[in-house]
């Protein structure tokens, strides 16, 4: 059977640091510094803490300032703006017209973003579906809800499928669960247990050895 990828979208098939992320955070800081009518310094220190305690600025803003997640995505990922500052590995539509199997999109970021990256990245007719953070009820990953969602639309088992990503955190959940695993990490830091290949760049997909599309390398 061919495997099933299961492809995170900022930070692995599209470079989010340089331009995309920061113009969403100040975005995330402005609404913070509106809607809870506080300084900047501290709507920083918020976002942050938020994002490192849940894995989102969204979900503690909800638990804990009845934000309505909807309006607060709206206002920070403005397509139109953030297209612009899109970056990408030029190799990217060559990778994915040769690599064989099903692909499918799990991301943190809400639907209109995921659609409009994937196009102007020119590989959206390449995924068969697109899971973003409303089809998890407004719960990011590493929430194991997003993962078992996806599960379910393919009816496929996790065994079957290769998740792909850049947050170690996330795919400890898809390990948890069956999946195999590759993490995207060009630097020096070390490799988790519950991560069955590691590249630096997405075009190394198609280099992996036999295991990574058969039977994964751990139990």
């Amino acid at each position: 059977m061919p495997p099933i990828w299961i492809f995170d979208l900022d930070n692995t098939l599209h470079h989010a640091s340089p331009g995309v992320f920061p113009h969403i955070n100040r975005m995330m800081t402005a609404y913070i510094m509106r809607h809870l009518d506080i300084a900047e310094d501290e709507a920083q220190r918020l976002r942050a803490a938020y994002w490192r305690r849940y894995g989102a600025t969204l979900t503690g803003l909800v638990r804990h300032h009845a934000v309505d997640p909807l309006h607060f995505l709206q206002a920070t990922h403005p397509i139109d703006e953030l297209l612009p500052l899109v970056r990408f590995d030029p190799q990217l539509q060559r990778t994915f017209a040769r690599l064989p199997g099903r692909k499918v999109l799990l991301s943190n970021g809400p639907s209109w973003y995921c659609a409009g990256i994937l196009e102007r990245l020119g590989i959206d007719r390449h995924f068969s579906a697109q899971f973003a953070i409303e089809s998890a009820d407004f719960l990011p990953k590493p929430d194991v809800r997003g993962y078992r969602a996806v599960l379910a639309h393919l009816r496929a088992p996790a065994s079957r499928c290769i998740m792909v990503e850049d947050a170690r955190v996330n795919l400890r959940t898809a390990k948890r669960l069956g999946m195999r695993t590759v993490w995207i990490a060009p630097g020096q830091v070390a490799t988790p247990g519950y991560v069955d290949h590691r590249i630096a760049h997405i075009a190394q997909l198609l280099g992996l050895p036999h295991s990574a599309t058969a039977n994964s390398k751990r139990p």
